[in-house]
């Protein structure tokens, strides 16, 4: 009996069961731990810029620390933050919203996790395009909802298929997931597609959570379009955005919803039983980010530019490797499909980045981990050295499973 006892009292939840760990997070921790073993990894995985931080985005958060802003601060954000915001998104968006309509969350990862929580029930379907990021599914399912994927069109450079997404409607869908520019793909959606993708949520009276944290990095002239400044889509749109990929903040875990404010007000309240409000002197740097000028983002997105056009040059040079042109963010997303079954043991994605690893000391991302087998996801957030060496390394190791 008191075994029994015990085993019922070490039972975890079945939410717990339905959750799948992430790949990149796995990843990383076996790159932490061949490095701590002194091997040489070139690490493509991480969705993090190799930029430093703003100067002055630094110095506000001294001088946040010097004025003792160091105590509870408001949920929501502070009304400095959640100005900024509005005053942001009017400015660059176009969108007109009160700072009462803005979350400040930590990082946009909290930021969707409290939009699935606060829109879905038990049985709700939430439509996610794929290739998608690998928490969209997960967080869903934590909510009680049910992922339903809609696969995009890789020889369109993954854009969506807007016929198939209209397919997916049923009775019980509750949200589509927009996701542009696209992680992992890179694909940037047209002023059209976003444009029909509005007309199936206003006819089947749908919500629509729209990540836009790679907004500023957008290539060769193309446009963002935020599908909340369409007609009639505000009302019914969650959309998030955070600072860590434009300013190069990502430890400072600075993330924002923008929503209509029966939304805003239940994120909020849900906030606030889970966390609390980011650290005042955060919340000060957070502003002066978004008050910085346009050159401060700029100037890396000429450099991802750059490290974009030299790795889809490479990788598409290398044997058995397909790669669509990323028009955003900073992955680029390789077809590797024509290399697996050449070697016993490397027969998917998984098993190929694996022998990426251990074999040639390279990590990237498997496509199984963001719904699509058969690929891998590679990051140019890195130096240009790195980049040149990781991909030698990748070629090295392609041209031996293609006996090129």
């Amino acid at each position: 009996m008191a075994e029994q006892d015990r085993a019922g009292a070490a039972r975890l939840a079945g939410r717990v069961g339905r959750m799948a760990p992430s790949p990149t997070v796995s990843l990383d921790s076996r790159v932490k731990e061949l490095r701590s073993q002194g091997v040489d990894i070139v690490n493509f995985t991480a969705g993090e810029p190799d930029f430093p931080t703003p100067e002055p985005v630094k110095e506000a958060a001294r001088a946040g620390l010097k004025a003792e802003l160091t105590k509870y601060a408001p949920v929501a954000g502070t009304p400095d933050l959640r100005r900024a915001v509005a005053d942001k998104l009017a400015r660059e968006n176009g969108l007109s919203y009160d700072p009462a309509e803005i979350v400040v969350s930590f990082g946009g990862k909290h930021s969707l996790y409290n939009a699935f929580m606060v829109l879905c029930d038990p049985g709700d379907e939430v439509i996610i395009p794929a290739p998608y990021w690998v928490s969209y599914p997960e967080q869903a399912k934590l909510a009680g909802g049910e992922p339903v994927f809609v696969p995009t069109d890789p020889d369109r450079g993954f854009h969506l298929d807007l016929d198939a997404l209209a397919r997916a409607v049923t009775p019980r869908t509750r949200a589509i997931v927009l996701n542009s520019p696209s992680n992992p793909t890179g694909a940037v959606l047209s002023r059209q597609e976003i444009e029909a993708v509005a007309d199936l949520a206003r006819r089947h009276d749908l919500w629509v959570i729209s990540d836009e944290i790679y907004e500023h990095l957008v290539y060769d002239g193309r446009e963002h379009v935020s599908i909340a400044g369409l007609e009639g889509m505000k009302e019914r749109t969650i959309l998030v955005n955070g600072l860590s990929k434009a300013f190069a903040m990502t430890g400072w875990r600075v993330g924002y919803a923008a929503a209509p404010r029966p939304v805003a007000e239940a994120m909020t309240a849900f906030q606030g039983h889970v966390t609390h409000g980011l650290p005042g002197f955060i919340q000060a740097a957070a502003v002066a980010a978004l008050q910085s000028p346009p050159e401060t983002v700029q100037a890396m997105v000429r450099e991802y530019d750059r490290r974009r056009r030299y790795v889809v040059e490479r990788l598409r040079s290398m044997p058995g490797v397909r790669c669509a042109e990323p028009e955003g963010a900073f992955y680029a997303f390789l077809d590797i499909s024509a290399l697996l079954g050449r070697q016993a043991g490397i027969e998917t994605d998984m098993d190929l980045a694996s022998h990426l690893l251990e074999e040639g000391r390279v990590a990237v991302v498997p496509g199984t981990g963001f719904g699509w087998p058969g690929a891998l996801r590679l990051s140019y957030a890195t130096s240009m050295e790195q980049l040149q060496e990781g991909l030698d390394r990748m070629e090295r190791v392609f041209r031996a499973l293609a006996g090129a």
